[in-house]
């Protein structure tokens, strides 16, 4: 018997953490920026699957639709959005990467970037290390998975210990598929685990995605809860 693996050209789709920016600790785009810094994939995917899992950087990895980390918007996708520029988020039309670790536990280096970021979106360690806003409130915060998801929760535990190591108090929730159904219809959650496939015929579904309408849709599948005019445009255009 001889097991191949045979290339093709789908998207990956992607698998993997999701913030509810509808709540207050995430709305700000560097407390999003830190926790990505927080996870430190390279550790994760070393410990878990020895470093075979290769990491998904577009929701279209491995097709032709594919964003190509770091690279600047060019061409119709850059004419696209410099009308929203003033509104877009660093990176996106300069290039964006995601953060590397050193691949140990400790991710030093990540360490530091996040607690810089922290740091400038009110976010400060106090005498006994837990981070608070100027208001006195703790950063605290609930993952929610499904029971079964036992991978997921590997990696959440990983996590946790990171977020601990700058001060964030976060907990892990297991429900039953009913209960997490009811509570992420109606996006009461504030970090959960999401799995979305992706096809090379994109359609109508992305509004369910990514809409400003979506966002305030209970039921939607705009689970972050992104809202963001240029992203409708772009859709809009995609669909034309």
């Amino acid at each position: 018997m001889v097991k191949l693996e045979v290339p093709h050209d789908r998207p990956s789709g992607i698998s993997g953490f999701v913030m509810n920016t509808r709540r207050p600790q995430f709305q700000d785009w560097r407390v999003r920026e830190a926790m990505i810094e927080l996870f430190n994939f390279d550790f994760v995917n070393q410990t878990l699957t020895g470093g075979a899992a290769p990491r998904i950087t577009s929701y279209f990895s491995n097709s032709r639709f594919a964003m190509t980390p770091g690279t600047p918007a060019t061409g119709a996708v850059l004419d696209l959005l410099q009308p929203y520029a003033a509104d877009l988020l660093p990176g996106t039309i300069d290039g964006y990467a995601l953060p590397e670790s050193d691949g140990t536990a400790q991710n030093r280096p990540g360490l530091r970037r996040a607690l810089a970021l922290l740091e400038q979106a009110g976010w400060t360690p106090g005498d006994d290390g837990t981070l608070r806003n100027a208001a006195g409130e703790v950063f605290a915060f609930e993952i929610l998975l499904t029971i079964g998801q036992d991978e997921a929760a590997s990696i959440a535990a990983i996590y946790i210990e990171a977020l601990k190591a700058v001060g964030i108090d976060a907990r892990l929730s297991m429900l039953d598929s009913a209960q997490m159904k009811s509570r992420t219809n109606a996006f009461d959650f504030d970090m959960t685990y999401i799995l979305r496939s992706m096809s090379l015929s994109p359609g109508i579904e992305q509004y369910d995605y990514w809409s400003v309408a979506a966002a305030t849709t209970e039921g939607s599948r705009n689970w972050m809860g992104v809202q963001s005019p240029a992203i409708d445009a772009m859709v809009d255009r995609m669909l034309t």
